[in-house]
């Protein structure tokens, strides 16, 4: 059988305080005497006691714990950025809790209202979408929610991202400008507001330089789907296949360089150029040298924290929509063809 929990009142009894100057010693923000901490941590560690966060949160009612939750993390941009997110918030004084999801709905909202029961200040939802309905339960709770990488048309939800539209605006004129002329798209997984517009501002910018999209392919956000639909889209012989394919991410665009060169043959940039949106640490692998949108991801996480935690410490703080822009990076992966000035790149 397993040992019974140490208790503050034992922790008190040993070291000589009342209950509650324990209860100061180990809350955050808390005051007590040097004399006071050192005979409290002092008996704490001979008897191994650890406070009880969530107990400590139905007292004062905020538990310092953040809940994340994520819908895969195959993607190299999640990992990392959840990483940053993890350690700036124990920065602050707050620690993490993740939680996976899928992309349905009714197992975003499922796992959302589990994550409530825990007790958590607030919510950074990354990579999912949420209804507007899941999005009013939290805000009557009192528990402020910030999407991540993620946009929604409610005015009421806070939500950091890339200037996706503006990103997709950049890769069409680069392309176009390279003199590029059969130009394809590769799509992500369709409900996400990433790829939505990502792909509007990339075919509106193209149509506005005169050139049609030639193909589009659907890869879903996921490898395997990516390199079958890379079969497809390069199927024909060389005057009717692309010449240069925008990848909604990196993810799949390391997949599509990978079946282009190893399973159909063709040679980056000399027979297709492969342009990625992301800017993941692979991308500037010799291997891949991937030219690629970056996303600021510290800068997003820097300005996703302090979004959240001034919905939590502050009653009458308003939503907020930031999007940040972030730079072409060019690589080995693209070349410029003949140079078109009207492109406006």
């Amino acid at each position: 059988m397993s040992q019974a929990r140490v208790t503050s009142l034992q922790v008190a009894l040993k070291a000589g305080v009342s209950q509650s100057a324990v209860s100061r010693v180990f809350t955050p923000g808390a005051s007590a005497s040097v004399k006071t901490i050192e005979k409290v941590q002092k008996a704490a560690t001979e008897l191994g006691y650890r406070p009880n966060s969530l107990a400590r949160a139905m007292v004062s009612g905020k538990s310092r714990v953040i809940g994340l939750v994520v819908a895969y993390l195959n993607n190299q941009f999640y990992p990392e950025a959840l990483e940053n997110l993890s350690k700036k918030f124990q920065e602050r004084g707050y620690h993490v809790l993740v939680f996976m999801a899928s992309n349905s709905s009714d197992n975003i909202d499922t796992v959302v209202e589990g994550i409530l029961d825990y007790q958590v200040d607030g919510i950074i939802a990354a990579s999912v979408s949420l209804s507007p309905e899941l999005s009013n339960k939290c805000r009557k709770a009192g528990v402020p929610l910030v999407l991540f990488n993620r946009a929604h048309e409610s005015p009421k939800m806070s939500a950091v991202t890339s200037d996706n539209y503006a990103g997709g605006e950049k890769v069409a004129k680069y392309l176009v400008s390279a003199g590029y002329e059969k130009i394809a798209y590769l799509a992500g997984w369709e409900g996400a507001s990433t790829q939505r517009d990502r792909e509007a501002g990339f075919v509106d910018t193209l149509n506005a330089c005169g050139i049609k999209l030639f193909s589009r392919g659907f890869g879903n956000f996921e490898m395997a789907q990516s390199r079958k639909a890379t079969h497809e889209m390069f199927k024909n012989t060389a005057n009717h296949r692309p010449d240069a394919v925008f990848v909604a991410n990196d993810h799949m665009a390391l997949a599509v360089m990978d079946t282009l060169r190893y399973e159909l043959g063709l040679k980056i940039p000399e027979d297709v150029a492969v342009v990625g949106y992301d800017d993941v640490p692979a991308a500037e692998w010799p291997s891949y040298d991937l030219t690629t949108v970056r996303q600021c991801s510290e800068q997003m996480v820097n300005i996703t924290i302090d979004i959240l935690l001034e919905e939590i410490e502050t009653e009458d703080s308003q939503p907020r929509i930031v999007k940040i822009d972030g730079p072409l990076i060019i690589r080995g992966s693209s070349k410029i063809i003949k140079e078109n000035e009207n492109a406006g790149f």
